[in-house]
């Protein structure tokens, strides 16, 4: 019985897992009504939620904290001030428990999820706030194929949200917004497999000002953003010579993206999987998950000897466990 914690970034999520079963996913989500994540404010909302989501996340599952072998926990990358709240709780809660602590890379936890859907040596494209990146497993690491040049699709929708007053998160409401919406052409940048979306954000506020309607933009955006990254994706299959792909990240709750991603992947004869929502988002039940398989491949250290790295790069973790 493995309990996993996240905390990265604006969600504080407890999920439990026993034998490749995720029994309970519980979460609590900082929100704003204007601006973005501040990082000591959600900080702050982890440590007062953290122990309601811990009783309830045990409720759910049916079990006593005594059933707890270890205690997984995304220690990579994200806010330090979020990490380090869901640090303490990990390590106060592994010493009264008296188990080991296994640490996870967040982003490796988006794509080992992939396999509950029955994916077995997909490629990734994870996309969500701070991260945008296609993934495959080679020689022992998952490998970085391509990658934003500079910010995240997620962050990059939340900030065109914010600019239009719409709070954060984002994304749900652009996603609404593009209902309806008519093509408006944007900077398209790919460079390889690598994508930029800095030139697409000033057009669009320039258009914004210049009176385009909302919903047009949204379209757009969504639109030309999310065939970049279909298109990095294909060129990872076919340069892996992989027969699956694999979402991840908040961003893949989108259902347009859902779409292109499969309907690319009907065009190239390969297998699509998409995990439920709550399993794209940031959550504790893929920590826990991904904590059971480390766990049992023999990765654990004490409590007092965890630590975070917000900077962890997914190509720097070793996959002893594959």
């Amino acid at each position: 019985m493995i309990l996993g914690v996240e905390s990265t970034a604006h969600t504080f999520g407890i999920g439990i897992c026993h034998k490749g079963k995720v029994l309970a996913n519980v979460r609590d989500m900082y929100k704003t009504s204007s601006g973005g994540i501040i990082p000591m404010e959600s900080a702050k909302h982890h440590r007062e939620v953290s122990e309601k989501v811990y009783s309830d996340a045990l409720s759910k599952a049916g079990i006593s904290e005594g059933k707890i072998e270890a205690i997984a926990f995304s220690n990579a990358p994200g806010l330090a001030p979020c990490l380090h709240a869901g640090m303490e709780f990990v390590k106060k809660l592994a010493e009264r428990l008296n188990v080991f602590v296994v640490p996870i890379n967040h982003c490796v936890a988006h794509l080992e999820i992939g396999r509950s859907v029955g994916a077995k040596d997909p490629v990734l494209l994870y996309a969500s706030g701070a991260n945008t990146q296609i993934i495959a497993y080679a020689s022992g690491k998952y490998r970085i194929f391509g990658e934003t040049l500079d910010i995240g699709i997620g962050n990059f929708i939340d900030k065109f949200a914010r600019y239009l007053g719409m709070g954060f998160p984002g994304g749900p409401k652009i996603e609404k917004e593009a209902l309806g919406g008519k093509y408006i052409e944007l900077p398209y940048s790919i460079k390889g497999m690598d994508v930029s979306f800095s030139g697409m954000q000033t057009k669009l506020q320039q258009l914004y000002e210049k009176g385009e309607k909302i919903n047009d933009l949204a379209f757009s955006l969504q639109e030309t953003a999310f065939a970049m990254l279909v298109e990095a994706s294909e060129r990872a299959l076919a340069h892996t010579g992989k027969k699956e792909l694999v979402l991840g990240g908040g961003v893949a709750c989108n259902m347009r993206l859902q779409e292109m991603c499969k309907l690319m992947c009907k065009e190239r004869g390969a297998k699509f999987f998409c995990p439920a929502n709550e399993f794209l988002v940031d959550n504790g039940g893929m920590i826990a998950y991904t904590g059971e398989i480390m766990y049992n491949a023999g990765i654990k250290v004490s409590a007092d000897k965890v630590d975070i790295s917000p900077r962890e790069r997914t190509d720097e973790v070793d996959v002893v466990w594959r």
